[in-house]
Parts: C-alpha cells; sequence; structure tokens
C-alpha cells in the first residue's frame, strides 16, 4: 500500500514540477503567437524583454536541482515499458539539454527572436537584406555558442539538428538529401522533356480574403481539425502552434495565388491535428505532443500533399469550392488536379511543388551548415542563396524578398530545423504504405469527403503516443523499419507520371 503510494507521490511531484514549466512556456508561446498574429509593430521592444524574462524563468526552473531530485526519484519508482519510465525519459532530455546552456544566452536568444521577427516582417516588405543582417549575425552567433554549450562528436550542426529530431545528426541529412536528389532531378527533367502541358493560370486572381478563410475553414474542418478545440488566424508565414491539446492555433496566409491559403492551411492543420490527438491526460505533460519534427511534418505533409492534393480530395471540394469563386465554374476536375500538382522550379519553399519541394531544404540545409562553419558570412548570404537556387534549380531570385528572405525561421534562431521537413515527405508516404497495407486503400473515401478512417489510423497508430517513444522507435512501430527514402520515391514517381502522363 505504502509503495502505490510513494511510487504516484514522486511521479505525481514530477508532473506537477512540470505543470508549472509549462505554464510559464505557454505564456511565452502565446506571446509569441501574438507577436505573429495581432501586436502592433511598435510592441516589438516590450515583447522582446518579455519573452527573454519568460524565457529565463522556464530554464532556470528546468535545471534547478529540485527538477534533477524529482526526476531521479521518479525514476527509481516508474516500471519498465511504463508511461512513467517515457516522462522520466523525456524530462530527463530536456533537463540534460537544459543544463548544458548557460540561462544568460537562452534570455538573449529569445529578446533578440522577439526583435528579429519585425526586423524580418519589415526587411522581407521591403526586400532590405542589409537592415536585417546585423540581427542575423548575432543570431547565427548565439546559434553557435548554443552548438558549442550543447556539444557534439561529428559537426557543429549535429547539436542543433538534435534538438530538432532526437539522435539525427549532419551525415545523417546528407545521406537523405543524396538518396533523393537524383531520382528527383531525374524526374523533373522526364516531366520537363515528356510530360504534357499544365496550366495553372486560373489560380492566379483576386480572391477575396473573407471567401479564401471560408473556404479553407471548411476544408480544414472536414479532414478532422476540431474548432472547439482551436482557430485560424492570419501570419506572414504560416505556422501552428499551441499550449495544450484543447487550445491549438492555426495560422495561414491569403495571396494573389490561392493554392497559397489552400495549401497553407492544410499544412498547418496536419500539424494542428497531430497536437489535438494528443492523450487529454498527458496534457500540460513533457509527453504530450509531437515527437520530433521530422515526425510532425510528415503529417503537415500527408495531408497537404497526399490527401490535399488527391484527385479524389477535390473530386468532393471543387463543387464547393466553384459555388465560393464562379469564375472557377468552367475548370474540368482533371484540368485542377493537374494544376495543383503542376511540377515546376519555383522561388519561394512553402508554395514548391512536391517533386522540386527537397531541393529547396537542400539549399537552406548546406546554407546553414556553411554559416555555423564560418565558410559563409551573412553579409554573403544572399549572393550565396541566388547561386544555389540557379545551380539546383535553375532560378534565379529577382530579390532578396524572393529569395533569403522569404523564411521567418532564422530570424527566430531555428537553425537545424529545415532538414525536418525532407524527413517528413519520406515519412509521409511510408506511414501512407502502412495504412493502406493495413486498412485498404483510403482515397475512394476522400471523393465522398469521408476522411475519419484516415484521422483514426493516424490516431491511434501516431497521435496517441505523443513523446512516449523515441522517433525511430515510433517509426518502426508504425511502419516495421526504419525511415527511408523507398515508399517516397515509389509513391511520388508513380503520381507524378500519372499526373503528367509519361
Amino acid at each position: 500500500m505504502s509503495s502505490t503510494l510513494e511510487k504516484a507521490t514522486a511521479v505525481q511531484a514530477l508532473k506537477e514540477r512540470f505543470y508549472d514549466i509549462n505554464a510559464l512556456y505557454s505564456a511565452g508561446a502565446i506571446f509569441d503567437w501574438d507577436q505573429q498574429c495581432f501586436m502592433p509593430p511598435a510592441g516589438a521592444e516590450a515583447r522582446s524583454h518579455h519573452t527573454s524574462i519568460l524565457g529565463r524563468m522556464v530554464h532556470e526552473m528546468l535545471v534547478a536541482d529540485e527538477t534533477a531530485r524529482l526526476i531521479e526519484g521518479a525514476a527509481k519508482e516508474a516500471a519498465p515499458g511504463s508511461e512513467d519510465e517515457a516522462l522520466v525519459r523525456v524530462t530527463r532530455r530536456q533537463y540534460d539539454l537544459a543544463t548544458k546552456v548557460p540561462a544568460s544566452l537562452v534570455a538573449e536568444k529569445l529578446r533578440l527572436a522577439a526583435i528579429g521577427h519585425e526586423e524580418w516582417v519589415v526587411a522581407r516588405k521591403n526586400d532590405d537584406f542589409k537592415s536585417f543582417a546585423p540581427t542575423l549575425e548575432k543570431m547565427i552567433e548565439i546559434c553557435r555558442q548554443e552548438a558549442e554549450h550543447l556539444g557534439y562528436k561529428g559537426h557543429i550542426y549535429d547539436a542543433l539538428l538534435d534538438q530538432y529530431e532526437e539522435g539525427a545528426v549532419k551525415t545523417d541529412a546528407e545521406k537523405m538529401f543524396v538518396t533523393v536528389r537524383k531520382p528527383l532531378v531525374d524526374l523533373v527533367a522526364d516531366i520537363k522533356k515528356n510530360g504534357r502541358k499544365i496550366d495553372n493560370g486560373f489560380l492566379e486572381g483576386d480572391w477575396p480574403e473573407a471567401k479564401q478563410r471560408e473556404f479553407t475553414e471548411k476544408i480544414v474542418r472536414a479532414i478532422g481539425f476540431d474548432f472547439e478545440r482551436g482557430r485560424q488566424d492570419t501570419a506572414p508565414h504560416p505556422f501552428c502552434s499551441g499550449w495544450s491539446v484543447n487550445d491549438i492555433r492555426l495560422t495561414t496566409r491569403f495571396q494573389s495565388f490561392l493554392g497559397s491559403a489552400i495549401f497553407g492551411s492544410l499544412h498547418e492543420a496536419g500539424h494542428g491535428m497531430y497536437e489535438q490527438g494528443s492523450p487529454a491526460a498527458w496534457d500540460r505533460t513533457p509527453l504530450a505532443g509531437g515527437v520530433s519534427l521530422g515526425v510532425h511534418e510528415s503529417q503537415s505533409r500527408f495531408w497537404e500533399n497526399i490527401v490535399g492534393r488527391s484527385r479524389e480530395f477535390w473530386t468532393f471540394f471543387l463543387p464547393q469550392l466553384q459555388a465560393i469563386f464562379p469564375s472557377l465554374g468552367s475548370v474540368s476536375l482533371d484540368e485542377f488536379h493537374r494544376a495543383v500538382n503542376k511540377v515546376e522550379p519555383s522561388l519561394i519553399r512553402v508554395e514548391a511543388d512536391e517533386v522540386t519541394y527537397n531541393l529547396h531544404i537542400l539549399i537552406r540545409f548546406e546554407l546553414e551548415c556553411a554559416l555555423l562553419e564560418g565558410s559563409l558570412s551573412v553579409k554573403d548570404l544572399p549572393d550565396a542563396w541566388n547561386a544555389k537556387y540557379t545551380d539546383y534549380l535553375g532560378i534565379t531570385p529577382p530579390s532578396d524578398a524572393k529569395g533569403c528572405l522569404q523564411d521567418v525561421h532564422w530570424s527566430a534562431g531555428l537553425v537545424g530545423y529545415f532538414p525536418t521537413y525532407s524527413m517528413g515527405n519520406l515519412l509521409s508516404y511510408q506511414f501512407l504504405a502502412s495504412m493502406t497495407s493495413e486498412i485498404g486503400d483510403q482515397q475512394p473515401a476522400w471523393s465522398a469527403g469521408e476522411f475519419g478512417p484516415t484521422l483514426k489510423w493516424l490516431q491511434e497508430k501516431i497521435y496517441s503516443h505523443g513523446q512516449r517513444y523515441q522517433p525511430p522507435m515510433l517509426v518502426e512501430r508504425v511502419t516495421g523499419k526504419p525511415m527511408g527514402a523507398e515508399d517516397y520515391l515509389a509513391g511520388i514517381t508513380a503520381k507524378y507520371r500519372a499526373v503528367y502522363e509519361i
């Protein structure tokens, strides 16, 4: 009787500690969401201090001796293979990582990120990289210092990538890109040489924002995002955030290309449904939420590309889109399906087609490594960026706004993040293969607007496990094998050969 009580007390004490840490972290996340969606620009200076102070408080609570004592106490009582053991493992990792980085550096990074975001917004709007460069230089230096404190055995990039994809190192990313680059380049060349011509010009236009909002919320709700536990707003760069399984925030952006909002919303909803699918009992604990950014991106890319760009999806939704935008009334299903899958080297990553997308990620990965190594200076970043786009995609950005200023990540110090997008691409098709093997082809159901069985499978196999299993273990549990490119390359090749009739 007493041992059971002690066990419950030790584990509960650890949870209570992390409830407090989560509350402070969530306040910072709310500040960040507000800054990107609603805060007036002049509020950046005060907001930078708010987020810095909160970040320091989170860090101090996390690295305190009391946290270590509670982790060790719970570790002695956690049964092997139990949820309690998983909680100990995840909290210990957070503690170990945090104790390596000084609180002052954590606070300064958060302060600079708040200022950097506003500078990035203005710089992109004005196509003025030079105005943003000094802050970016400071942020890259902070990331270098962070990596040195965290430690690494191989390359400096390893320490930062590990924060987003536990256990992953630079050589893993390089092997991934080597595996997919040539088949993708060859597929693009085949499409260009032998594929039918595809017109997507009808997706450009003056689309009223209110109607775009109406349609994007319709499709996001249809695939399973719960608006009783979430909402959608707008931001300069789409993102998903949240601080509870019952409070998940999506953002999108409305532009002249209609696909921007549609696929941006589907992408972020994939993230949001993953978070909403976490067990309610784990809410506010470190076990809640996505296990890694690679797995997280697999869900955003799954719903955006595999579901959202399927012919079956538009069999159901095209008539509804045409009812909202009558000018599309003469567009056939085949024309629309081909248009949203058009393969064409482009400048903007978040609007890139599936086939060329990984090349956008490769460019950022190589530039990040060079910036961290010091072989590339920040002032030379625009030229280096343009050179790689010319080399890898055959197009040269006409401006920095459409070049190295297009992504928000570096303003926040999210260096080491980008390879997880490509990992997500591979995993999305790997998960699809397992889903199809277990419950059959779901595409006919999508034609009827039935997405429940698809979501249920993902909830049971992935979402409901939160962070209980480490990323490689989760992938093997779901698919029976480690992450690989086989299913991705087979799926994407078959899909686009069919789209282009080659």
